[in-house]
Order: C-alpha cells, then sequence, then structure tokens
C-alpha cells in the first residue's frame, strides 16, 4: 500500500505519516523505487497512533504506549499509569480553563458595553502581575 492509500485508510495527512516514520514510531518497507510500501501492520499502528493523538496524548506517551502494545508480556499496570498521568493533567487543563472562563465571564458581566469608555476588562487586563497599573 503506497502512502496516499495508507493515508486514505487510516485518516491521517500523508505529512503525519512520513513524520510518525522521520522520528520513528513506524518503519515502512521501501521498495527498489525507494517508494514506501505499507503493510497491513503499519496501517494498524499508524490507526493506532491517529485514536491515541485524538485522545491528547504526547508522542513520547504513544511512544510508550505503542510499545507496550507491541510487548505481549506487558503489565496492563503500565498502561494505565500512563493513561491515569494523561487524565490528571487533562483535569488540571480544564481546571485551569474553568477558571479562565469564570473570571472572564466576571469581567463580561460587570462590562456595559455601551458607549462609555469605562471597562471593566481593559481595566483588568491592565494590571500587571505584581497588581500595580500602568
Amino acid at each position: 500500500m503506497n502512502i496516499s492509500q495508507t493515508a486514505m485508510a487510516t485518516g491521517l495527512p500523508a505529512k503525519t505519516i512520513r513524520y510518525y516514520e522521520e522520528i520513528g514510531l513506524i518503519a515502512p518497507a521501501r521498495g527498489g523505487n525507494g517508494y514506501r510500501s505499507f503493510s497491513q501492520q503499519d496501517v494498524h499502528k499508524l490507526g493506532f497512533l491517529g485514536r491515541a493523538r485524538e485522545l491528547g496524548f504526547s508522542i513520547e506517551e504513544c511512544r510508550a504506549l505503542l510499545a507496550l502494545y507491541e510487548d505481549r508480556g506487558r503489565a496492563s499496570a503500565d498502561v494505565k499509569e500512563i493513561a491515569q498521568q494523561h487524565l490528571q493533567e487533562i483535569d488540571a487543563k480544564m481546571a485551569k480553563l474553568a477558571a479562565m472562563r469564570a473570571a472572564l465571564a466576571d469581567l463580561v458581566s460587570r462590562c456595559s458595553g455601551d458607549h462609555r469608555p469605562d471597562c471593566p476588562i481593559l481595566e483588568d487586563l491592565a494590571i500587571e502581575p505584581s497588581g500595580r497599573v500602568d
């Protein structure tokens, strides 16, 4: 299977597939003409990587998960540890986004949005981290 067929089968852009090859996540065979030839196993790995990336796993986490997937002697605890760590990172990001949303919603609610120049949003943005206003 060539790269365009593989891209179509996996839903991944050819550029992403080439990048995954470049960083050693996959190693498709090369024909005498130098063209990549993807096996069903390569397509399966790429699908695995695509799904892991959709879940937000980093490239290094994907590398570790793929190694565990290919290791039939793996302990599921090792897989769970990676997933739990990633879940904690997602929860932390969500908490930070919720706090950002609450702060912005408060500012928006305090802004009259009329013809007057007074604007609590701009006033808040002008406060330096030290608490001093420019």
